[in-house]
């Protein structure tokens, strides 16, 4: 009865316009792949739906529902995939959890939200950088004009920094950094997104970190040490180098965006020896994989087609860096960065340090068997890591 009261209740909700949100939580087996979900009242087509965000261990995904097909689909995932549905309105807050018997019980507690959320489907995101006026250095850096206002031709690269400190955000919740963190950026180019990080983390979250840049021409360096100097960003600096040469050591989030072919390995080997606690890397191309790949004869029938046969090779690339991180002690999710109408090079990996994970070694081999690869970059370069090695 428990049960079917709390559905009742949420068709009523939303009925009335009560209804602010529902969970579902608590994966009903250990090694679910499931995590959470998470449903809010959208308007598709001028119809009420519910809007799911599906919370997977190495992904996420978005799937909207007419209202009672919406509320059947989650009744159906409690007990089978999760333990735990909160129904959040503006009269009360209703917990619904099974135990190890699926036995149903509900809970009551005063209402915490006071407005009912909009329902807008492509509403404007609340953006964590959404103040550009008071923003210096994306006036300097030519995405902003002298007035504050974003231009027009900076309005992609605005969205893409908002996106990125977005993710980072979301990971920060995952693993928080302690006092005094350091950040290397590797591959730091002009700078945009490492001075919106820092700006991010020191003034929006109020932390106290060390953000330092890696770029291999100098002039780009110097430029971005000046616009640090005069946006008073006295924890952030800029140095010239390659990232084989940078050092191994105190680095409590490691990011990499956009270096090219092995150049990412060679910066998430320095993130791994050091045992970063976040790592964010968006691969750019991936040369090493697709000269080496060796495949039987099944896939050769892929390989005759170029194209499909190097899009199969950044696959395999991305994959094997995933699960090598996992053998390492991460748990990490491959997302979309950027859309895929500004550039198909839009995968981002990202880690977080946990512990490591038993089946990622036979599957890293599986992999290298299937498509007759020897070794990865990214392996070769963590061997000297191995106890009895270096």
């Amino acid at each position: 009865m428990s049960s079917s009261t709390f559905w009742e209740e949420a068709q009523q909700a939303i009925s009335s316009g009560s209804f602010v949100k529902l969970t579902l939580s608590k994966p009903a087996a250990k090694n679910a792949d499931w995590r959470n979900a998470y449903a809010r009242l959208v308007d598709l087509r001028q119809q009420p739906h519910l809007s799911f965000t599906l919370h997977y261990s190495r992904r996420d995904e978005t799937k909207n529902f007419p209202i009672e097909e919406g509320l059947l689909r989650a009744a159906d995932w409690m007990g089978t995939h999760f333990l735990e549905a909160n129904l959040f309105t503006l009269k009360e807050n209703i917990t619904l959890s099974f135990n190890k018997k699926r036995e149903a019980r509900l809970q009551r507690r005063a209402a915490v939200h006071q407005q009912a959320p909009a329902t807008e489907h492509d509403h404007q995101k609340q953006r964590p950088l959404s103040a550009p006026a008071g923003l210096s250095y994306l006036s300097q850096l030519g995405i902003a004009g002298a007035d504050g206002q974003i231009l027009q031709k900076g309005q992609r690269k605005f969205r893409q920094i908002n996106k990125y400190i977005e993710i980072v955000g979301s990971l920060l919740q995952q693993h928080p950094l302690p006092a005094g963190a350091r950040i290397v950026d590797m591959g730091s180019g002009k700078g945009y997104l490492t001075f919106a990080l820092y700006d991010y983390l020191t003034h929006k979250l109020g932390l106290e970190v060390y953000i330092s840049g890696v770029e291999l021409r100098p002039e780009l360096v110097a430029y971005c040490n000046e616009v640090a100097q005069q946006s008073g960003f006295e924890r952030l600096s800029f140095t010239a180098g390659d990232i084989h040469d940078f050092p191994a050591g105190e680095i409590d989030m490691l990011i990499a965006l956009h270096a090219c072919d092995t150049a990412t390995d060679l910066a998430l080997a320095k993130g791994i020896k050091s045992e970063a606690a976040i790592v964010v890397v968006a691969p750019c191309c991936h040369k090493q994989i697709r000269r080496d790949m060796q495949p039987d004869d099944t896939l050769k029938a892929i390989a005759q087609y170029g194209i499909l046969w190097e899009r199969q090779a950044e696959l395999l690339t991305d994959a094997l860096r995933a699960l090598l991180l996992e053998s390492r002690g991460y748990d990490t999710k491959t997302i979309e960065f950027i859309g895929l109408e500004h550039t198909p090079k839009n995968v981002m990996i990202t880690a977080v340090k946990s512990r490591p994970h038993a089946k990622a070694p036979q599957q890293i081999e599986a992999l290298k068997t299937l498509f007759g690869v020897k070794q990865h970059a990214l392996e070769e370069l963590l061997i000297s890591d191995e106890p009895g090695e270096g």
